[in-house]
């Protein structure tokens, strides 16, 4: 029986289910992935805004209860010289460090990701012996780490396995009520998907 990690980029999956316009059972996700072999760990990598909010504790406390051990940096603003503000924070470093300090606890690493930076990283695995498998969805998967893994899942077609029946997202494209779609409204979907699974 093959040993199974688990790494999700929670920014990935986040930007993903806003393309698909569904959304994620992340204990589905914990489930159908660890159906593979046995589970050594899930890693699931997500900012959270200085102070953390309500919402988002709750949503890293489900998450924790169902078996992940999550992975948390702060989100820093950041003003352009236009004095356009924007939040961000990477947690590359944080996963790419798990990805290598515990490979003799697993046999094959699931990620959760269609970000190029892992390229190497995932190269260095299957150097090692790994088996890698990278799951996204196509437009958000860079072809040089889809062409370095041993495998590649598209979301998309393991919808029936991971999706939240009843949390639908509004996809790009789709405008919501001012025009747009807010960001705050499909946050505010991933994080009660998350806690009605406590």
């Amino acid at each position: 029986m093959e040993r199974i990690a688990l790494f999700i980029d929670g920014a990935n999956v986040y930007a993903a289910a806003k393309r698909l316009g569904w959304n994620f059972d992340h204990r589905k996700i914990l489930e159908h992935f660890a159906g593979l072999g046995t589970l050594y760990n899930a890693f699931y990598y997500t900012a959270v805004p200085a102070p953390i909010d309500d919402k988002q504790k709750r949503f890293v406390d489900a998450l924790t209860y169902m078996g992940y051990t999550v992975r948390t940096r702060p989100l820093r603003e950041n003003t352009d010289e236009h004095g356009d503000t924007s939040r961000r924070a990477s947690l590359d470093i944080e996963l790419v460090t798990d990805l290598l300090t515990t490979t003799e606890r697993y046999d094959v690493a699931v990620l959760l990701s269609g970000d190029g930076d892992f390229e190497r990283p995932v190269e260095v695995l299957r150097a090692r012996g790994k088996r890698v498998i990278v799951a996204s969805i196509p437009e958000m998967t860079s072809a040089e780490l889809r062409n370095a893994a041993d495998e590649y899942v598209d979301l998309g077609h393991i919808r029936a396995s991971v999706e939240r029946p009843g949390y639908r997202l509004p996809s790009e494209g789709v405008r919501g009520e001012g025009g747009r779609t807010s960001e705050r409204d499909v946050r505010a979907a991933l994080y009660a998907g998350a806690e009605d699974d406590r």
